[in-house]
């Protein structure tokens, strides 16, 4: 049995709290390592010695700073087989999948070694009579960010590559569910010439999360998991005084029109619905055909689709559509919403209740399914289900089908599938969610913009990388300065003597 180790001062730390979670083997349910889970005075010390090396770090310039990003990504670039292995090996995602999460992450940090452009102040000459102004952007300290399962590369380097750019150290709190590429991301980091003390990864649970948010130290903290747990810690951080931003659940719209093209629209429903096994909080969850006569046609275009996905571990070829969900918890709580949704009316027309993986019966495989005829008061329209489920839910109107998208609590991702530019653009304009798709499933904004949701799937008024990532890790700091005129003397010609 592997125990995984925390990272702190460029070193691995083991546990001293004696407390442990499970790291399993999704495909198999078998557990493959122990992640230990630090105590309050663990997470002090990760603090403590980060509080001791940022302001080196800090004062090392932003070219130099960027620097070591730029070898950063070719470290990723070097090691990317690797890193996607032990991720599919905790998470259960597939190889091509696993390889995309750390490539997404690696573009934002390709993004940060803008670094010196993007902190660059504004300066104002002769503001007033012999008055100069001018600001700069200065590093917060010790900043954190708590990361979910379901990215383990990604959203780690989406927090920790700016936070460090700007010259701030950062603690990483990882998910105990699949921590081992975060640690493996320290290590990259420190031979890309990071000082010791600057990334911390501690792994841990609630009690190293409260340790977080109640460490004075620390001044601000990102997180992306569920929504409650995302208003507890925008609650509980801002009240500390921290600077807080926080990505909850999502349930992604995906409008299609009379006169979008079925066959494409069914293809970027099944990759959008049932990559990652839903686990994706941009995942399509819910499709919304305007008319009778297009849902009809859209379901008879995914049903085929669906039932010809090939799912299994990893380790079977990179020709599977989808792996395990993360946990036995996980795989129970979406056959019972599942369940819930005949029990409540929904019309199952893909059951994959009954699925099982020869050879794999332990393991935590969800197989894909297909609701046709849901209706909004509905316990799979209204919660996140997080697995391989789409919902059809057929709409009269376009204006029907806004007003679906636009009534959901969560406002994360959506799309809309149409030839008509007017629909389209009317739908961008009107639509109250963050990240907006035009014949494009999964709209995550590249590295250079911004990515974040509205409503309930986000708290705090700054989005994830682009140029919102380097004001969420910086202040501004104004200076106001007058130098008094004095009388210029010319220059002297003679030979100086003492007089």
């Amino acid at each position: 049995m592997q125990e995984l180790t925390h990272y702190i001062n460029g070193e691995h730390v083991k546990g001293t709290s004696g407390r442990f979670a499970d790291v399993f083997n999704p495909a198999t349910g078998e557990v493959q390592a122990k992640c230990p889970l630090a105590s309050t005075e663990e997470m002090a010390r990760a603090v403590e010695i980060a509080a001791a090396a940022q302001p080196a770090w800090a004062a090392v310039n932003p070219q130099r700073r960027a620097r070591v990003m730029m070898k950063f990504v070719d470290l990723l670039n070097r090691d990317m087989d690797k890193l996607a292995e032990a991720l599919s090996r905790e998470h259960g995602k597939t190889l091509p999948d696993a390889a995309g999460d750390v490539q997404r992450g690696l573009e934002v940090v390709e993004y940060c070694i803008g670094a010196p452009h993007m902190l660059k102040g504004e300066f104002t000459d002769s503001a007033g009579p012999g008055i100069d102004m001018y600001s700069m952007r200065q590093p917060l300290g010790v900043t954190a960010g708590i990361t979910p399962f379901n990215f383990p590369a990604m959203i780690p380097m989406w927090m920790f590559a700016p936070a460090i750019a700007c010259g701030n150290a950062f603690i990483l709190k990882p998910s105990e569910r699949d921590p081992s590429v975060p640690l493996m991301l320290a290590e990259l980091m420190e031979e890309a010439g990071l000082p010791k003390g600057i990334l911390q990864v501690v792994n841990g649970d609630k009690e190293a999360v409260d340790a977080i948010l109640y460490n004075p130290v620390i001044q601000s903290v990102g997180f992306v998991g569920s929504t409650p747990i995302a208003e507890y810690i925008y609650g509980t951080g801002c009240a500390q005084g921290k600077r807080v931003q926080c990505f909850g659940g999502a349930k992604n719209h995906m409008i299609i029109m009379p006169d979008a093209d079925m066959d494409q629209a069914a293809d970027a429903l099944v990759g959008a619905g049932y990559g990652a096994a839903g686990e994706r909080c941009m995942a399509i969850s819910v499709a919304v055909p305007v008319g009778d006569e297009t849902a009809d046609r859209l379901i008879e275009k995914l049903v085929p689709r669906i039932e010809k996905l090939k799912v299994g571990p990893y380790t079977a070829g990179k020709d599977v559509d989808y792996g395990p969900v993360v946990t036995a918890a996980a795989k129970e709580n979406i056959l019972r919403l599942v369940n819930s949704g005949v029990e409540q009316g929904a019309k199952l027309v893909v059951d994959g209740r009954d699925f099982s993986l020869q050879g794999y019966e332990d393991g935590f495989f969800v197989g894909p399914h297909l609701f046709d005829h849901v209706t909004p008061d509905m316990d799979i329209y209204k919660k996140e289900i997080f697995g391989p489920v789409l919902s059809t839910v057929r709409a009269k109107s376009y204006e029907e089908a806004l007003g679906l998208a636009m009534d959901h609590e969560y406002g994360n991702g959506t799309a809309i599938f149409t030839r008509d530019g007017d629909a389209a653009r009317d739908f961008a304009n009107r639509i109250n969610i963050g990240m907006v798709g035009v014949n494009v499933p999964i709209p995550v904004p590249l590295a250079y913009h911004t990515f974040g949701g509205w409503k309930k799937s986000a708290f705090g008024d700054l989005n994830q990388h682009g140029p919102d990532a380097f004001k969420f890790y910086t202040r501004t700091k104004t200076v106001t300065a007058r130098w008094p005129s004095g009388i210029k003397e010319g220059g002297e010609f003679s030979i100086p003597v003492m007089e």
